[in-house]
């Protein structure tokens, strides 16, 4: 049987070559044979005949020696209609038996479908977790930040550091299976050459990049149920914010340092911009606005394009406007991974004992924010944030006298 194709069974009439009768017969048309893709019409004669067909003047078949063939004329359900009582109910005997055919076929249909999908899945179970969570990775390259393209890179690491091997078939995937990877990365190794575990709320950060994969996995047939709904989080710990109070803003503004480190960290603290998006920063983004400036510019983590009025104070720090708008305005601003000591000697130099990264910048700006009374709704949408719980984060911070 084809997938997808109809049987049709229909009682149908032969006229018998001695008598003035007609036998019945049932047609199912189109029935295929496995291995083969042409369609065939299976009769099956019920042994009975009529006598006493009514025939419809309104539908002829076709002509035979110049004499007009008409159909037999039928009810609203089908079944062909006849003068005598008897053959009345041999019509309507032959009418049950069609529609135990046409269950047949049609259960036999669905069994096909049934069968095959069954045996799509199975291939499907057979193919490797690793190589579907490298194609989600490719899909995500083009339009999510680099932070997360590389969240998705240590889980393909990690995932991998459990298995064992460079191969795990979906069909591998249970509650038991993902309980002891749950496990495996709350003690996960860090990357590089890093000493230690990968933090807990790290690895709540993966865990969910890894059920995201196995839901979306389950979305394209790969998986028969949706696993990954059933899975426990890792519970995220919530975490202390180190933030700058303007009293150590200004010793650092005082405190030597390599020059773009310092405007660089002084302008996030203005404007809540991440170092992602001070690195990229262009002179086009920087614009004059209502006698005085904004930002214009799309975030590298969001991808979403924001509007952002900056201080006098926070333009100055720009330094001196250059004519080509292509030009980065902190040319020559330390990637993440060097940035670190530079900036914690600035730090130490200046007498600060806070444990200070660059992103505590950031958190300085949307603490200050919140401690002089602007309201958290407008704090989110400084920062850029997709939901206000991420600013939230911010509200039980300590309060600081300005």
């Amino acid at each position: 049987m084809k997938r997808l194709d109809y049987t049709k069974v229909s009682v149908k009439l032969k006229k018998s070559e001695w008598r003035d009768e007609w036998f019945i017969y049932l047609e199912a048309y189109p029935v295929y044979e496995t291995g083969n893709d042409k369609p065939k019409r299976v009769r099956e004669y019920l042994r009975r005949s009529i006598t006493t067909p009514i025939w419809d003047k309104r539908r002829s078949e076709r002509a035979v020696a110049g004499r007009i063939k008409y159909k037999p004329k039928r009810d609203d359900n089908g079944v062909i209609q006849c003068k005598s009582k008897q053959d009345m109910e041999t019509c309507l005997y032959a009418d049950g038996v069609r529609v135990l055919r046409q269950k047949e076929y049609d259960n036999m249909a669905l069994f096909t479908e049934q069968q095959m999908e069954m045996a799509e899945q199975s291939e499907r179970s057979k193919c490797n977790v690793l190589e579907y969570i490298e194609k989600l990775i490719k899909e995500r390259e083009e339009t999510a930040s680099e932070s997360i393209v590389v969240n998705w890179r240590r889980l393909h690491t990690l995932l991998s550091m459990f298995a064992k091997c460079d191969y795990i078939q979906f069909s591998q995937i249970d509650m038991k299976y993902i309980e002891a990877f749950r496990s495996f990365l709350i003690k996960a190794p860090q990357g590089g050459s890093k000493k230690g575990t990968i933090s807990r709320n790290t690895a709540s950060t993966y865990f969910s990049i890894f059920k995201a994969a196995l839901k979306q996995a389950f979305v394209d047939g790969y998986l028969n149920c949706d696993i990954a709904a059933k899975a426990k989080n890792i519970m995220f710990q919530s975490a202390r914010r180190e933030y700058l109070s303007l009293e150590e803003l200004n010793i650092l503004a005082k405190t030597p340092c390599d020059d773009i480190l310092k405007r660089a960290a002084l302008f996030s603290a203005l404007t809540g911009m991440r170092h992602s998006d001070i690195q990229k920063l262009k002179w086009s983004e920087v614009e004059e606005y209502n006698g005085g400036y904004r930002l214009n510019f799309t975030q590298q983590k969001t991808k979403g394009v924001e509007y952002m009025p900056i201080s006098p104070q926070a333009y100055k720090l720009c330094g001196e406007r250059k004519k080509d708008g292509e030009l980065l305005v902190f040319a020559g601003l330390p990637d993440p991974s060097w940035i670190s000591r530079p900036l914690e000697r600035w730090v130490k130099a200046s007498g600060i004992t806070k444990h200070i990264t660059f992103h505590c910048f950031r958190h300085t700006y949307a603490t200050l924010q919140l401690a002089n009374g602007t309201d958290i709704y407008t704090v989110s949408k400084m920062l850029g944030h997709t939901n206000v719980k991420t600013t939230q984060i911010y509200a039980s911070a300590p309060r600081m006298v300005a």
